[in-house]
């Protein structure tokens, strides 16, 4: 299948957004997850950048625009469901807001006996 025929199956939301998880290409760690419509995903597909849409600010954003942490896209793959996102990237710099390398810095304690 050519990317405009997968494009055609990908099921966005009510809002038309799907869910974008980013993996860090070495590691694999989960760095990120945000939510992209149909032309952050054309955006990232033809740039090799990740561009996402933003529910807050109602706009669209590109992945170190403004910070310059950068994601050099690797990979885009879809689930089996065509309902999420998993794009393998070379994160340049922090993916999280805080400054933090991934935004799952936190955990949870479990409650084990």
């Amino acid at each position: 299948m050519n990317n405009e025929e997968i494009l055609n199956q990908i099921k966005y939301d009510k809002n038309g957004l799907v869910p974008a998880i980013v993996q860090d290409y070495k590691s694999k760690q989960v760095l990120m997850l945000a939510y992209m419509n149909e032309e952050a995903l054309k955006l990232t597909l033809s740039t090799g950048k990740t561009w996402f849409y933003s529910r807050s600010r109602q706009q669209m954003w590109n992945k170190g625009e403004t910070s310059g942490h950068f994601q050099n896209v690797k990979k885009v793959s879809y689930d089996c469901d065509c309902d999420t996102i998993l794009i393998t990237a070379e994160q340049i710099g922090a993916a999280c807001h805080t400054g933090n390398f991934t935004c799952f810095y936190r955990d949870f304690n479990l409650d084990q006996e």
